[in-house]
């Protein structure tokens, strides 16, 4: 099996659950030693009850045909970050190819309401384990992104565009700024070669998302009767499927400073999901969520 990433160490900071996780697999399955960094390992508990370990992450890594490394950080912590660098300077010698910063940690701060009415605290909190946890990992990380030419930096984040309101005020800023933070690196990373973008998934079928919905991944078409839109929901190995074509392409300067999505890099790189399906969530988004279809009245399986 074709290993294009085989000779590349890749770091994905979030890397417990989600996409973050699934990126980290992919990249392991293209070949990358990757570095896996996240708060919950087996001695220490989810700050959100979730079950995902980091450990877990790396062993799928190291499954999938890649060296998955586990490093316990907390990204907020300057001193857990200098330790996570530590890691890769010691283990490959300070080399890092590719930067994924996945950091969100903002679950407790999710509040559809308006921001006056929210509770401060969380919103804060949402900040801080968001923007302030990816700026941190960037300072720290980036040094070693820069000492060869063609690095590549990839910030993810939620939607590809700032013409479209998520519902609240924090969580929105949060998810613009990480766009933001791709197309500010791009300037900063250019006369070292290097290449930064964002990228997004559509309607992603994480673990949390499908235990929100009361389905598994084995069932979640069960979703579809209470949430129609579910109907394009993508497993989050079909952004990581992506984003590792990404960090194979010779050419990827090109996208530079630019926002990616699932569905986009699917038609640069023919990528699928899991099941072999190419879901479409821009196109779908654009036909049917604006314009106000009801999602049962169109065939959903021209957009997949």
């Amino acid at each position: 099996m074709d290993k294009p990433l085989k000779d590349r160490v890749a770091a994905v900071t979030g890397a417990t659950r989600g996409a973050g996780r699934a990126i980290a697999v992919e990249l392991g399955a293209a070949g990358a030693t990757v570095f896996v960094g996240g708060r919950t390992t087996r001695g220490s508990r989810s700050p959100i009850g979730r079950p995902e370990t980091i450990e877990e992450t790396a062993e799928l890594v190291t499954a999938a045909g890649g060296r998955g490394i586990a490093i316990r950080c907390d990204f907020t912590v300057p001193a857990d970050v200098d330790a996570f660098r530590a890691r890769i300077e010691s283990e490959v010698d300070g080399r890092l190819d590719v930067l994924v910063d996945d950091v969100w940690g903002g679950e407790q701060g999710v509040e559809f309401k308006p921001f006056w009415e929210a509770d401060l605290e969380r919103q804060l909190g949402m900040w801080r384990n968001s923007m302030e946890a990816h700026l941190v990992a960037l300072h720290r990380l980036l040094p070693l992104v820069i000492r060869r030419p063609g690095g590549l930096v990839v910030e993810v984040t939620d939607g590809d565009a700032d013409t479209q309101y998520s519902g609240m005020l924090a969580y929105d800023s949060v998810k613009a700024g990480v766009r933001r933070l791709a197309y500010a690196l791009a300037k900063d990373l250019e006369p070292h070669g290097g290449t930064a973008v964002a990228v997004t998934p559509g309607f992603l079928r994480s673990e949390q998302m499908l235990e929100t919905f009361g389905v598994t991944e084995e069932n979640w078409r069960d979703a579809i009767a209470n949430e129609p839109h579910y109907v394009m929901a993508e497993t989050p190995h079909y952004l990581g499927r992506g984003v590792a074509a990404l960090a194979a392409d010779p050419d990827r300067a090109r996208f530079t400073g630019q926002c990616l999505s699932s569905w986009s890099l699917m038609h640069t790189y023919g990528v699928t999901d899991l099941d072999g399906s190419k879901p479409d969530w821009g196109r779908w988004n654009v036909d049917v969520v604006s314009t106000g279809t009801a999602p049962t009245s169109v065939d959903a399986s021209v957009y997949r």
